[in-house]
């Protein structure tokens, strides 16, 4: 989604090539009766949310990298981001695309009908497949109509279970919940040592909830304590403010040194768990100097963050992917497998399904031309 591609040896027809889709700019204009649009692979989201907006709707899906991450990786990875909770992930937004496959054939099916079920779904296939199966170059999406006025509050909170309470039990009845994050101490310090920000609420405490809601700005949205440790903000500028907390932590923790992000999800219920579990297993690690903990409370997307090791020390994967595996969790939530998690994907898919995956991979791309190595090992 705008990162880096890593080096990997020859495939079976000879030295790689990078593929880059940056040009695929088409932006089409919005079409106002089916609320969809077509863009190209190249857009950022940046550009596709200010494209929408001018035309009064809104993406689906939104991350801090807006600016940088294209529709094309987000389609790759099935990215979800922030707005999960209200849209979906990225699958859930297209109503059509069109793809280049290995044998150079293009498929195209933009019409964006809401019902259509003539055959297979080559959309939602190839939406998640990261690149496997074949190059995507433009996807007709589906908007949204822009929420109203919000109020987001930054509550200080002891851990998930007491977050999830409150999500659960502070959101009112008749409003949207927006979003619902969680960032631990470690990040919080890690942002504001950044951004030379203050801590938001009056207390210390080991995590800080992130709830927005749609309730027209009057904060009535929000059941709160009379007690509750919060930050609360209506006006554009004090929430864009409050957002950052949670926004620049990847940014925060590629500050303190070599960076091991883990994207997970995990069961609502091991979630606590999982955040405590995660900071003893490496108990036994000098070398490891920080660990942190924030991500998508409301879908159970954590990104797990552990400094220190070196780049090429595969251990670290090992243990927290286990420890993942064991609670019924998913070892990639919207990150993509990629080739660093493929050696994985055994612990969380079955072989029977692993061979399915296979033959679809062969079916398309018998030489193996298209990304080697991702999701599947040799």
């Amino acid at each position: 989604m705008g990162g880096s591609v890593p080096a990997f040896e020859h495939g079976p027809a000879g030295p790689p090539i990078v593929l880059s889709t940056r040009r695929l700019t088409r932006l089409d204009e919005v079409d106002q009766l089916a609320g969809q649009v077509t863009v190209g692979a190249g857009v950022t989201l940046g550009d596709l949310r200010r494209h929408a907006t001018a035309a009064g709707w809104e993406s689906g899906v939104d991350l801090a990298g807006r600016d940088t991450a294209t529709v094309g990786g987000t389609l790759a990875t099935n990215a979800g981001g922030i707005r999960v909770c209200c849209y979906g992930m990225t699958r859930a937004q297209v109503t059509g695309i069109e793809a280049v496959l290995p044998d150079g054939s293009v498929v195209s099916h933009l019409g964006g009908l809401d019902k259509d079920n003539t055959g297979y779904d080559l959309a939602s296939l190839l939406v998640g497949s990261e690149g496997t199966l074949g190059v995507i170059t433009a996807v007709r999406l589906r908007l949204h109509r822009p929420p109203g006025r919000s109020t987001l509050a930054l509550i200080g909170v002891s851990g998930f279970d007491e977050a999830l309470v409150l999500v659960r039990d502070a959101v009112a009845p008749d409003v949207r919940l927006l979003a619902a994050e969680m960032v631990d101490d470690v990040g919080m310090r890690a942002i504001m040592a950044l951004d030379d920000l203050p801590w938001p609420v009056e207390q210390q405490w080991p995590y800080l909830l992130l709830l927005e809601v749609e309730d027209g700005g009057d904060a009535d949205g929000l059941l709160l304590a009379d007690d509750a440790d919060a930050a609360i903000a209506s006006d554009a500028s004090t929430v864009a403010r409050l957002w950052r907390y949670r926004e620049g932590q990847g940014e925060a923790f590629n500050a303190l040194g070599i960076n091991h992000r883990l994207d997970v999800s995990v069961p609502f219920e091991y979630l606590a768990t999982v955040a405590d579990q995660v900071r003893l297993l490496f108990d036994d690690r000098d070398d490891v100097t920080h660990i942190g903990v924030f991500g998508h409370l409301a879908d159970g997307n954590l990104h797990i963050e552990v400094i220190g090791p070196a780049e090429n020390d595969s251990s670290v994967d090992e243990r927290v992917l286990n420890l993942i595996a064991s609670v019924g969790g998913s070892i990639s939530a919207e990150h993509g497998v990629g080739r660093q998690k493929a050696p994985y994907l055994g612990l969380c898919r079955s072989e029977a399904e692993i061979a399915v995956m296979r033959s679809i991979k062969a079916a398309l791309d018998p030489q193996g031309l298209f990304a080697p190595g991702v999701i599947f090992t040799a």
